[in-house]
Formats: structure tokens, sequence, C-alpha cells
């Protein structure tokens, strides 16, 4: 087993239970180069809210830090405007998927920005 079908496999329990749970999931996904994170619906068929270091103006704020969106800063952004943007939609209750990353680093970062920016996991 390879370090992706690894990952996956961590992620396929945590989105069973969640699903469960009938609850929206914010998921999580990272590249070397960039982070992004979508809230998805209960019944996991669609996309309802999205940020990632890709929009334009997560970047203009990158640029003046002289950043690149693969890193803790950018991470804590992205989940700072994740969480706008659900607030703004009613959305206040999320269950957190990790993707089977890690808990630390970037991941760490964007959870702890959404919940300061007032997402509840």
């Amino acid at each position: 087993m390879d370090k992706k079908q690894s990952r996956l496999r961590r992620a396929t329990a945590t989105r069973r239970k969640i699903h469960e749970l009938r609850v929206h999931r914010l998921s999580v996904h990272r590249t070397n180069l960039h982070i992004y994170a979508n809230i998805i619906s209960p019944e996991g068929d669609r996309v309802l809210i999205s940020a990632s270091t890709l929009e334009p103006e997560v970047r203009q704020q990158l640029a003046g830090q002289q950043a690149n969106g693969g890193n803790v800063s950018a991470a804590g952004l992205v989940g700072r405007r994740v969480a706008e943007k659900a607030r703004a939609a009613g959305i206040e209750l999320v269950a957190f998927d990790r993707s089977g990353f890690r808990y630390h680093g970037r991941v760490k970062a964007l959870a702890e920005a959404a919940r300061e920016a007032g997402l509840q996991f």
C-alpha cells in the first residue's frame, strides 16, 4: 500500500462517520503549493462553499507577506475565509474532515483559524 492509498483509507473511515452524523463537512485538501477547503452538504452531493490559496483575494494578501500558498500563514487565511463565507451562508456547525492528513502544520492552522472566525466543529 503506497502513501496515497493509506491516506485515502484513513479518510474513508472519517467520511463514513461524518455521513452518519448528517452534518455539513469541512473538507481540507493540501498539496505542496496550495491548500483547499470546501464545505460539503450533509448529503455529500455538492460543494456549498469553497476557499483556497488560488483565489485572487487570498493571493493578493499572500503577495504582501512574500509567501506562497503552501505555508501555515496561507492556511490560516484560507481557514478564516471559509469560515466567513460559511457564516454569511448561515452555516455555523460543521464536522472537520482532514482527508487523512495528519492534524498538524497547515491542516491544524486552517482548523484553528476557522474556529477563531466562528465555525464550530
